[in-house]
């Protein structure tokens, strides 16, 4: 099968078709796929249909995998369901806030370097995924509002980030949310090759020093901002699509699904590579 490539937009998404699951865990695929992520964000393997065992060895091949507490398939501990099927997940009750936009470990120092998510039932309504590029939002600010942004703290908060979802939680659900520390990030993300980023999103919860409302009115222009269609995506997926993104600086979030959805996805994220400064 010819294998061919297809920018998605200037500056977010890459497809590529005519790639299995089984072409995709050789060194040489996974050098090409770090080179793209680099590059585009986001990288689309249509219907590679990959199985679990490749997921992991090409997951391993980009870097060193996290093995989830929770939710770990059987077999392959690295690989996490993600569903709202709650015999399928015991992860199942918190999918509902990946509803808004976020990135992966925002409450750790050094958040999720990438993550790998393939499609092995796809909902009859809703479940799409839409990705926002921070590296390029935050290049597009003019010098103003770099400078007002520049030096600014925020507090991430897991359970900011579910109260979105679940405004009005029970004493358990508040309770277990409130077991996840909070940490304080810089808004602009710089890394030490130089490239900056926004690191914003659902778990955003305020800006250190400043008020709630101004500091909610400055996160929520900032996610608009980044979010808008010339730094977007959003992937209407097919079954056996497998998606990787850079999760230190793409945004993203599923489109709603219903509770009751057969909507079932595979997942394995890399453990960060940097931390956040």
């Amino acid at each position: 099968m010819t294998v061919t490539t297809t920018e998605i937009s200037d500056h977010i998404g890459l497809e590529v078709t005519g790639m299995t699951g089984a072409d995709l865990v050789g060194a040489t695929a996974a050098e090409q796929l770090r080179t793209a992520l680099d590059r585009y964000g986001v990288i689309v393997y249509r219907e590679a249909h990959i199985t679990d065992a490749d997921l992991v060895s090409l997951s391993r091949r980009l870097g060193e995998v996290v093995v989830a507490p929770f939710g770990g398939e059987k077999e392959f501990p690295e690989v996490q369901a993600v569903t709202r099927d709650p015999s399928k997940s015991v992860l199942a009750a918190y999918r509902e806030g990946t509803f808004f936009w976020h990135i992966d470990g925002a409450t750790d120092a050094v958040p999720q370097q990438a993550t790998l998510l393939t499609a092995k039932v796809v909902a009859d309504d809703g479940g799409d995924t839409e990705f926002a590029n921070t590296f390029a939002a935050y290049e597009a600010l003019s010098e103003a509002e770099r400078a007002e942004i520049d030096g600014l703290q925020v507090v991430h908060s897991f359970a900011h980030s579910q109260e979105l979802a679940n405004p009005d939680p029970t004493p358990k659900q508040r309770a277990a949310w409130d077991r996840v520390p909070t940490r304080v990030h810089p808004l602009v993300w710089t890394r030490a090759n130089g490239r900056r980023s926004l690191l914003i999103g659902a778990t955003a919860a305020s800006i250190v020093g400043w008020s709630e409302e101004d500091g909610r009115a400055l996160l929520d222009r900032l996610v608009e901002w980044s979010s808008q269609p010339r730094f977007a995506l959003r992937h209407q997926w097919k079954a056996g699509d497998l998606v990787v993104w850079d999760n230190t600086g793409m945004l993203h979030r599923a489109q709603p699904y219903d509770a009751g959805s057969s909507r079932l996805m595979h997942r394995t994220t890399l453990v960060g590579e940097e931390a956040v400064a």
